[in-house]
């Protein structure tokens, strides 16, 4: 176990106006920033500098530092956590791996993460190159790292943080089945959370540890799960779901969540909120109080100059990888908007096949995604990194889920509910076939659908993948918000797209009759 001495600025202090005994300790946390170093969107989507100066655009690691700045003054004590997933979602992660992660979480002074599922997603090699360049401990308690040496010596189950006198046990967890959502390799497994957090737990209040936080990469039902089964946790800052808590429109419940004794914290994802949590122990280490909000990163927080310069330096070698060549094609692909929101289209069946081919192994029965989600055609010859984003440059994820049989009919009942309008929600499949009367009555246009050539079973269970605005209900598809096994935050779609164009090239585009439509 690593033991950290915090410095003045995380030391603890009594709170004003409460008993001596009484100690308050500020919790500053972020997660799943996926390598977002640059201001976003609000849907987390890349922002240009037009729509950053007018204040369109949130978060940033520059608007960051000047937040956590900000709040250390605030707070008598404060620690730094982040709950895992800084790996992957933009070309920053492409360049960089995790090494320009850990350049600014040290810069920053982070205190302890979690790892999260795509920390894992080039390997165990890189994951040990970015534990080695963290100044922070890395944390994962759930895992057995016996047969990866590198990530055996670099990773503990948790921390101790020694502030002002006490002692602060921190505990990190990672998905148990990152062996499904990432490439952890063949020498790690992944255990129970509860099972392994109570073990920590015994062990750290053994050592006469009476504070403890846990880093929960695991989403925030489990994290709701593990405040029931496990006493002793006093705080759960957690990551995996992308979950928002406040009082803001969208939020997903109340900042802190309380579970009895223990304070459950979330701060949506892609940095645009800094969570800041106030947590009051008694003499024995309990809970007496907790309150605070997250912080939106807009453009009321003025960027930090040494930063935001640091950043521009490293963005600059992008510019090379949106010139690079990463594939050819033998025709141009059609990716229209007239082609792509009336019918099955050229670029819709490429962007479907890549996503279906990236996780076909996962069970995964088909692939549909929105024809207004592609932007763009290709022309002939040598395609860009550029032209790629071009087509996909929204940075939408993949999402893994299944659904009824009904429930995909219903889905493609939606997507085809506005084709006289060139509705963005038009499908695009792979893995299936089926037939649209455009001039039938909204509800009522899809038929012969089949399923691997298969007819649709109504009462079947389909593995689907989408992209993550497709889950979530975006384009009308509310049909896939309660889908089972949800897993919204795959690789980008840019990514498959080109990894599955250089795989496949020279590259021929095709439609072949997956959808017919008539009526028109």
């Amino acid at each position: 176990m690593i033991a950290r001495a915090c410095t003045a600025t995380a030391a603890l202090a009594l709170m004003a106006g409460a008993a001596p005994a009484d100690v308050t300790l500020t919790i500053l946390h972020t997660n799943d920033v996926h390598a977002r170093f640059e201001p976003v969107g609000s849907s987390g989507s890349s922002c240009t500098a037009e729509d950053d100066s007018a204040g369109e655009c949130f978060g940033g690691t520059a608007r960051l530092a000047t937040a956590l700045a900000a709040a250390r003054a605030r707070a008598d004590t404060s620690v730094l956590l982040d709950g895992g997933d800084q790996f992957q979602g933009t070309l920053f992660y492409t360049q960089y791996r995790g090494q320009l992660a850990a350049e600014m979480m040290n810069r920053l002074g982070y205190d302890a993460m979690a790892v999260g599922n795509h920390e894992f997603d080039d390997g165990p090699d890189v994951l040990a190159d970015f534990a080695a360049a963290l100044e922070a401990p890395l944390l994962m308690a759930n895992a057995d790292m016996s047969g990866a040496p590198r990530l055996a010596e670099a990773i503990e189950p948790s921390t101790i943080l020694e502030a002002g006198g006490e002692r602060i046990g921190v505990i990190g967890l990672t998905p148990r089945d990152n062996a499904e959502l990432a490439s952890p390799g063949p020498d790690l497994t992944f255990s129970d959370p509860v099972a392994a957090t109570r073990a920590e737990v015994e062990r750290l209040t053994g050592e006469g540890v009476d504070k403890i936080v846990v880093l929960s990469h695991s989403g925030f039902g489990v994290d709701r799960r593990l405040a029931e089964a496990v006493e002793g946790i006093d705080v759960i800052v957690g990551g995996h779901t992308h979950t928002l808590l406040g009082e803001m429109e969208g939020a997903e419940g109340t900042y802190p969540t309380m579970v009895g004794q223990t304070a459950i914290v979330q701060a949506g994802s892609y940095g645009m909120y800094l969570g800041e949590l106030r947590v009051t122990f008694d003499d024995a280490g309990a809970v007496i109080a907790a309150e605070g909000q997250p912080i939106l990163l807009d453009a009321s927080v003025e960027a930090d100059p040494e930063i935001a310069a640091r950043i521009a330096e490293a963005a600059e070698p992008l510019n090379e990888i949106r010139a690079r060549v990463v594939a050819e094609t033998a025709a141009a692909i059609d990716g229209s908007r007239e082609a792509c929101r009336a019918g099955e289209c050229e670029m819709g069946v490429l962007v479907a096949e890549a996503m279906l081919d990236r996780v076909r192994d996962q069970g995964i029965d088909v692939a549909l995604t929105n024809g207004g989600g592609l932007r763009a055609s290709i022309d002939a010859g040598p395609v860009t990194m550029g032209e790629v984003l071009t087509v996909l440059p929204f940075q939408n994820t993949l999402s893994t889920f299944r659904v009824s049989g009904a429930t995909l009919r219903a889905a493609l009942e939606n997507g085809v509910s506005q084709i006289e309008e060139g509705g963005g929600r038009f499908p695009q499949v792979a893995g299936m076939t089926f037939a649209v009367d455009a001039a039938a009555a909204p509800g009522a246009r899809v038929s012969d659908v089949r399923i691997g050539g298969a007819p649709l079973d109504p009462d079947a269970l389909y593995g689907v993948v989408s992209n993550d605005y497709l889950r979530n209900g975006g384009d009308g598809y509310a049909m896939f918000v309660d889908a089972e096994d949800a897993y919204d935050y795959g690789p980008d779609l840019a990514d498959v797209t080109a990894e599955y164009l250089i795989r496949t090239g020279p590259y021929t585009p095709r439609t072949d009759g997956r959808i017919t439509v008539t009526g028109r």
